[in-house]
């Protein structure tokens, strides 16, 4: 792991903080945030990929070419961040285009996050998030280690296949929906058994699903809720929308692709404990990957008809879900106006260079 001295020395060492963003996942949100805070900024662009970052130019002062993402970690590229005073923040496209292995011993320009505990949100980790949310006291799905021992209602989480960022979950009631489900979805090139075999297999809690998105650093006053999201993916959720009976006369493969957001909120007699799941997931990951959380953080949970919360994934850095920075009530409740995670990443940013505690947030 890279020592966190070498990172708050070089962050010590910067004169104009700009903030930088791979491009890809949620760049803009970062970038516009920044704007706000009077940051630079710059976005690092796989060949092809540029367009969206070159359209919204207001929020991209520089565009960095690379061949491939994983060029990243060049060590060129890496001392021309240093020697422009970038700060990296992470998000998901940042850990699965680069690996966890350079993100914690390979690159070195100061991250805002901490490294450490990126590799938390993967299942196959061993102080993953389930542990962590089983040292915070926050309720999860029952976990089926052995697919034999499924005997109701479960969601298979696997990688897809082709593309690293998507996921091919799938739902199963039994050992033998199990086996048939998966064969059929390895047969189409859908999923590897490699993949399956890593699999994680989870009860499927039923209720509304909302994901509720925090922010927290060391120089934070209090763990703040920015706001609520829900996730549209593709083919499953209009297909739900289908009656019944059409949904009976078809022999349609469903997936569940993420392709955008919608807002939500959470009726207020529920508030509490939502700050509370927050709190305590904070304090539990503050004991097991010090320094702890150093930025935004996303429990994604289902609320049951017994209005109980069950978390059922976890983000770890940028959750990306920019339709909060329009549509949040609970940033305006606190601090007067409505903003996003992309913002509020730069104010803490803007707050630790003006009191001189950029050290606390980096890693």
């Amino acid at each position: 792991m890279i020592k966190r001295s070498e990172m708050q020395k070089i962050v010590n060492s910067y004169s104009d903080i700009r903030l930088g963003v791979l491009g890809s996942h949620s760049a803009l949100e970062v970038m516009d945030g920044a704007k706000d805070e009077d940051f630079d900024t710059v976005v690092f662009c796989q060949k092809g990929r540029e367009i969206p970052y070159q359209r919204f130019s207001r929020i991209s002062d520089e565009i960095l070419m690379l061949n491939k993402f994983k060029d990243l970690a060049n060590a060129a590229t890496q001392k021309k961040l240093r020697d422009t005073n970038t700060l990296i923040v992470p998000h998901r496209s940042l850990t699965a285009y680069l690996g966890y292995d350079t993100i914690e011993n390979k690159l070195k320009v100061p991250i805002f996050g901490n490294r450490a505990l990126f590799q938390a949100e993967e299942r196959n980790h061993k102080r993953n998030q389930y542990y962590l949310l089983k040292k915070a006291g926050i309720k999860y799905p029952k976990i089926f280690n052995n697919p034999k021992l499924i005997n109701k209602p479960a969601i298979v989480k696997v990688q897809e296949k082709g593309r690293k960022l998507e996921r091919a979950f799938f739902t199963v009631s039994s050992y033998a929906d199990f086996k048939s489900k998966s064969e059929e979805k390895i047969k189409k090139g859908i999923i590897s058994r490699k993949d399956l075999s890593e699999s994680s297999i989870e009860e499927l809690a039923i209720g509304t699903y909302l994901n509720f998105n925090y922010f927290y650093t060391p120089i934070s006053e209090q763990v703040d809720f920015i706001g609520i999201e829900r996730r549209l993916q593709t083919n499953i959720h209009d297909y739900n929308a289908l009656p019944a009976k059409q949904q009976l006369e078809m022999d349609v493969g469903l997936q569940n692709i993420e392709v955008g957001h919608t807002p939500a909120s959470i009726r207020e007699s529920l508030l509490e404990k939502v700050f509370k799941m927050g709190d305590k997931f904070v304090r539990a990951v503050k004991k097991e990957y010090s320094p702890g959380i150093i930025g935004p953080f996303s429990l994604q949970s289902v609320i049951t008809k017994d209005l109980e919360m069950i978390v059922y994934d976890v983000s770890l850095r940028v959750p990306g879900n920019p339709i909060v920075a329009t549509t949040s009530p609970y940033t305006k409740y606190q601090y007067g106006t409505t903003f996003g995670i992309g913002r509020r990443i730069a104010m803490e940013i803007r707050k630790a260079v003006e009191e001189d505690k950029l050290k606390e947030i980096v890693t």
